[in-house]
């Protein structure tokens, strides 16, 4: 009986399952998935079709590419009230026509560089998958649901599982931070200066360990670091599995909150 954490799968399906294998995930165990388990990946659609149908003992995190996955859904939408397109939310295909005019209303109003659909995954859910506009927004209602953060207990430790960082109060961090979701979302190198839980352990990823130059850079190994001053414990479980074709040291990390045993698909 475990209870086990894995980030930003990005959607790596197939490393996902392989992992679940690995750590052999029963009933009797729990799992919490820490965000960003879309986007990026070639298989975006089966995680959030996991997603949608997974067992009660999985608790899903909110990620930064989850909030920016809903907030595109949102500007769909918002499009569709303003201009009176009427998009029937059950078409396949005038969900595509409502994205295209989405994207052409970016352009004319010369925001071609913006963030909306950054990483194609709805282009990709719509035109390759045959979504439909209800199917969005039935995911979005699931990730609207999904908490910032969960606190457990484990050991003698209190244990945060987060995104990208944690602080318990807007003035530890008001000075880089606009909200505490901000950096519970966004947070990198902050987390450790900023951020973390007295006596605690904070698990994270957002930041790529294969990054080099980043904070947590660890060649594609998982990065612990322990603050002496508030006995905090910090883990970026992040080991960049969605590079793993262009970095041989990525992979998709899990670890076991109990024994903090590391496992790893690479």
């Amino acid at each position: 009986m475990g209870t086990y954490v894995i980030s930003d799968i990005h959607g790596c399906y197939e490393e996902f399952l392989e992992m679940m294998e690995k750590i052999d995930f029963s009933d009797m165990d729990s799992l919490i998935l820490a965000g960003d388990s879309i986007d990026r990946g070639r298989h975006s659609y089966e995680m959030l079709k996991w997603i949608e149908h997974c067992p009660a003992n999985v608790w899903l995190i909110r990620g930064n590419h989850e909030e920016e996955f809903a907030s595109c859904i949102d500007l769909m939408l918002r499009l569709d009230e303003k201009e009176g397109l009427g998009t029937d939310y059950c078409s396949h295909k005038e969900t595509a026509a409502l994205y295209s005019s989405v994207k052409y209303f970016l352009n004319n109003e010369g925001l071609a560089g913006s963030y909306f659909d950054l990483y194609g995954t709805i282009n990709s859910l719509v035109n390759d998958s045959g979504i439909a506009l209800e199917d969005l927004c039935r995911w979005v209602g699931i990730i609207r649901e999904m908490p910032y953060y969960r606190e457990l207990t484990v050991g003698d430790r209190t244990c945060i599982v987060v995104h990208a960082g944690y602080a318990e109060k807007m003035e530890n961090i008001e000075s880089s931070f606009s909200s505490l979701k901000e950096f519970y979302l966004y947070a990198r190198e902050e987390s450790l200066w900023l951020g973390g839980k007295q006596h605690g352990m904070v698990i994270a990823g957002h930041t790529p360990t294969v990054a080099k130059g980043a904070f947590a850079y660890n060649r594609g190994n998982v990065f612990r670091y322990y603050d002496k001053e508030t006995d905090c414990i910090f883990y970026d479980i992040d080991c960049g599995c969605v590079f793993r074709r262009k970095n041989p040291d990525a992979g998709l990390a899990c670890i076991r909150l109990e024994d903090e045993k590391i496992f790893y698909i690479k």
